[in-house]
């Protein structure tokens, strides 16, 4: 694999993450705050059914194009929603704030479709050129330019922040947009100049082939389940650390400092990881024992949080478990996509990281909700969490074995 292709494949995901940085706090300020459990709970259902329905969609259309279609289909709906979004809150009276307010949760559902599709995006060119052995450990320095697009984007958002009030979406709209194009056209020269991939064939299939791959196909399923694990389990794991925060101080600011503090750390050991850390730990481990080891890292994670709850906890918890999957399970799981025939490559790997992901949020979300009904204390339900994280752990052990290292059809 040329350097080349490495330096502009980690340089587009600078750009999607830029993009998606740059709304992030803006759809937490319109949707999140304020906002009960239980309607969180609405939220994220209304997500996954959002995601069960895009998905055919998506499919249906990858069955009929190539990878440079599919991204500038995908990319330039997304921009085009982005100014759709502008012109109609632009079109809203001062008084109108019943409409503002659902604005702002059909703002929140959407920004969360948007994050998810552009990654899952990006990763479908990734995995569809980055497929033999050695060039599928450069998954990590391929993800450290996401990380520095994150970083990018969250201090743009900062620096537009003040502009909210008065001019509303408008500028973060524009600079999402522009990091967006920006990322399509890097998108497609890179497609265009690989011309040993077959990027430029029909995907061919049908709409309805990631759902019945998750149904039928016994590797597939595996997969989806261990998706699933690990984003129900990370949403018990941040659920349990609300209450550990409000207690940590009454005053807003006080814990909006306490969260960029979390970030400054989490951030650059991400990065660093990525950039020194993936590769070796990949080519000397393999990705079974990464695999394995994440049900292992939230079982110590649910210990702490039911034995000793502390802000030093949520602190730990938070840079182990990110820093983790960022640094070396998502590219392990990245790695077992590209094993995957040509139609689930393009299929079957978006309908996980966006369905199967989103579900996982909303299991997880319901779970915590039913303990509270129960009347379980909350600092027991991490606790209780504890059979699924070892249930991930035996997943990925079935997925390693399934693995076979190599890659399947053209």
């Amino acid at each position: 694999m040329k350097l080349k292709d490495t330096v502009l494949t980690s340089f587009l995901f600078f750009l999607v993450l830029s993009s998606w940085y740059v709304l992030r706090a803006v759809r937490n300020e319109m949707a999140v705050e304020n906002y009960s459990q239980d309607f969180l709970l609405v939220l994220l259902a209304v997500t996954a059914i959002t995601m069960l329905v895009i998905n055919p969609i998506y499919a249906w259309i990858a069955s009929r194009s190539n990878l440079k279609k599919i991204i500038i289909y995908c990319y330039s709906f997304l921009i085009l929603n982005l100014f759709a979004f502008l012109s109609y809150s632009k079109s809203l009276s001062e008084n109108n704030i019943t409409e503002a307010i659902w604005l702002g949760r059909i703002f929140y559902v959407w920004c969360n479709i948007y994050s998810f599709f552009v990654v899952s995006i990006f990763w479908v060119l990734v995995i569809n050129i980055f497929r033999d052995t050695k060039s599928r450990k450069l998954y990590g320095f391929i993800m450290a330019g996401g990380s520095l697009g994150a970083i990018f984007g969250s201090e743009i958002s900062v620096r537009l922040s003040e502009s909210f009030t008065n001019s509303g979406l408008e500028f973060f709209v524009l600079s999402a947009s522009i990091l967006l194009f920006c990322a399509m056209i890097v998108a497609i020269y890179i497609a265009n100049s690989n011309k040993t991939s077959n990027l430029s064939e029909k995907i061919g299939g049908k709409w309805s082939d990631a759902i019945n791959n998750i149904i039928n196909t016994n590797e597939i399923r595996t997969i989806a389940t261990y998706s699933w694990l690990f984003t129900l389990l990370m949403t018990i794991q941040w659920i349990s650390a609300i209450p550990i925060i409000e207690s940590y101080s009454d005053l807003s600011p006080q814990r909006i400092e306490l969260f960029a503090r979390i970030e400054q750390l989490v951030s650059p050991l991400t990065l660093l990881t990525q950039l020194f850390l993936t590769y070796i730990v990949i080519a000397a481990f393999g990705i079974k024992l990464i695999l394995i080891v994440y049900g292992i890292l939230f079982v110590i994670v649910f210990l702490l949080y039911g034995l000793v709850p502390s802000v030093g906890v949520v602190v730990f918890a938070q840079a182990l478990l990110r820093v983790f999957e960022y640094g070396f399970n998502k590219p392990s799981r990245e790695i077992i996509y590209s094993e995957l025939g040509k139609k689930d490559r393009y299929k079957s790997s978006v309908f996980i990281d966006t369905f199967v992901t989103r579900f996982g949020d909303l299991t997880g979300s319901l779970l915590m909700a039913i303990g509270k009904l129960s009347s379980i204390a909350l600092s027991v339900m991490p606790l209780l969490a504890i059979p699924l994280a070892a249930l991930l752990s035996i997943t990925g052990l079935k997925i390693s074995k399934n693995s076979s290292n190599k890659v399947k059809g053209p």
